[in-house]
C-alpha cells in the first residue's frame, strides 16, 4: 500500500512520485503527488482517464501538455486540467527537471497501477517507451486498470473485447492459443 510521503521512481519514463495524499488518507477521493519529470521525460502513451479528472499544476521548468489535438505548453504556476474521457499526454520539453503537482479525482487504484508499473520498470520488463515487453503482461494490466486508464479512440468496452483472448491467455499460461480464444470470448460474453 502507497503511503503519503513514500516516492517511486520509473528509471525507463523519468517519472518520480511522491505521494502527498493516497486513497487510502482519503477515502478514496483524491489521490494527489509531487511529479518529477526528468529532461526528455514524458508519459508513455496518450491515455484516458474514463472516469477521472487530473489536474496538473506546474511549479518548476516546462511541460507540453496535449489533449485532444491541442498542444499547450506549461510553465511554473499554469494549470492544466483534463476532464474524464480526453485523451492527453504530457511530457518534460524544457532543459531542466519538471516538478509538477498532480492530482486526480476519484483516486480509485491508480497508485496501485503506478507502482505495478515502476515495479516492472525496476524489473526491466518495460521497452524504453515505457511499456510491457510482453504482449500478455500489457494484456492483463490494460484489463485490471481499465476504470483508470485506457487506450484512446476504443474505449474501455472495445479494449476489453480486443484484449480478453491476451488477458485469458496471461492468466491461464498453460491453456493454449486455441483455449485462450474462446475463454476470451467467454470471458467478453460473460461481461
Amino acid at each position: 500500500m502507497i503511503t503519503p510521503g513514500q516516492t517511486l521512481e520509473n528509471p525507463v519514463t523519468g517519472e518520480r512520485f511522491t505521494f502527498t495524499d493516497t486513497a487510502a488518507s482519503t477515502d478514496g477521493e483524491l489521490l494527489a503527488f509531487d511529479l518529477g519529470l526528468r529532461v526528455g521525460g514524458a508519459v508513455p502513451i496518450p491515455h484516458v482517464h474514463p472516469i477521472q479528472t487530473e489536474r496538473f499544476e506546474v511549479r518548476e521548468g516546462l511541460m507540453r501538455f496535449r489533449m485532444g489535438l491541442r498542444t499547450r505548453l506549461a510553465g511554473p504556476g499554469d494549470v492544466i486540467e483534463v476532464a474524464p474521457g480526453v485523451v492527453h499526454s504530457f511530457a518534460n520539453a524544457g532543459e531542466t527537471e519538471a516538478r509538477v503537482h498532480v492530482e486526480v479525482r476519484p483516486a480509485l487504484r491508480m497508485e496501485e497501477m503506478l507502482a505495478e508499473v515502476v515495479a516492472m520498470a525496476d524489473a526491466g520488463r518495460m521497452t524504453r517507451r515505457g511499456l510491457p515487453r510482453n504482449a500478455l503482461e500489457l494484456a492483463d494490466l490494460a484489463r485490471r486498470y481499465d476504470r483508470e486508464a485506457h487506450a484512446p479512440v476504443i474505449g474501455v468496452a472495445m479494449q476489453r473485447v480486443l484484449l480478453a483472448p491476451l488477458v485469458f491467455a496471461a492468466r491461464h499460461p498453460r491453456a493454449g492459443l486455441g483455449s485462450a480464444l474462446a475463454g476470451g470470448i467467454l470471458a467478453v460474453a460473460a461481461g
